[in-house]
């Protein structure tokens, strides 16, 4: 039975737009959450088409600056932050579809979770450490690799992901492992599309 409507957002860490792995992994998870949703609103960010800037001193001043004191500069600064962490806040479900790049995230998605990881706006700090700000929601993260081991000790991008996850409050996370492709490429392929209709049922 369908259920309700579903926000996702789709996240490509891919730099390559042609003969992806991982987007087209993200392609199957889109279309069966699509599948088993009465109504579904998909918006995507695709990290290899967009301009992200790296956190500058700039950056940091301007977000360590009481909201309602920031310059027109300011604001200008973090427009490009306020839009990325807007995404997320609208979203149900985050699919995340990245390949391992020198056994870690690829710069880019590195860059825009610096631009959504904000204090006040996504975590807090409170007496207890900190508080990620976005619970309830999912993510749906698909790590593919040429050689690396998903989960392995030379894997710094799927812990830490699910860490970033965790800490802005999403902790309902699924790891969709398609790694060492270069090895096992039909095979890994094959055992991810089983995981996917899983999550999807």
């Amino acid at each position: 039975m369908k259920t309700s409507i579903n926000r996702i957002l789709r996240v490509d860490g891919s730099m390559r737009t042609q003969g992806s792995q991982s987007r087209a992994l993200t392609d199957k998870v889109i279309a069966r959450l699509e599948a088993g949703a009465a109504q579904t609103e998909v918006t995507r960010l695709d990290l290899a088409a967009t301009d992200l800037s790296f956190v500058d001193e700039a950056w940091i001043n301007a977000n360590f600056t009481d909201p309602a004191d920031r310059s027109a500069a300011q604001k200008e600064k973090l427009a490009a932050s306020d839009a990325f962490v807007a995404q997320v806040k609208a979203a149900d479900t985050l699919v995340i579809g990245t390949p391992i790049y020198n056994f870690s995230v690829p710069a880019a998605v590195k860059a825009w979770i610096d631009m959504i990881a904000r204090a006040r706006e996504t975590f807090r700090y409170t007496e207890n450490g900190p508080e990620g700000l976005l619970q309830g929601k999912k993510a749906i993260i698909i790590i593919t690799s040429g050689g690396t081991p998903v989960g392995s000790e030379i894997d710094y991008a799927t812990n830490y992901l699910r860490h970033v996850m965790g800490f802005i409050g999403i902790t309902d996370v699924t790891i969709v492992d398609a790694g060492r492709l270069n090895f096992e490429g039909e095979e890994k392929v094959a055992s991810a599309a089983a995981e996917i209709d899983q999550i999807a049922a």
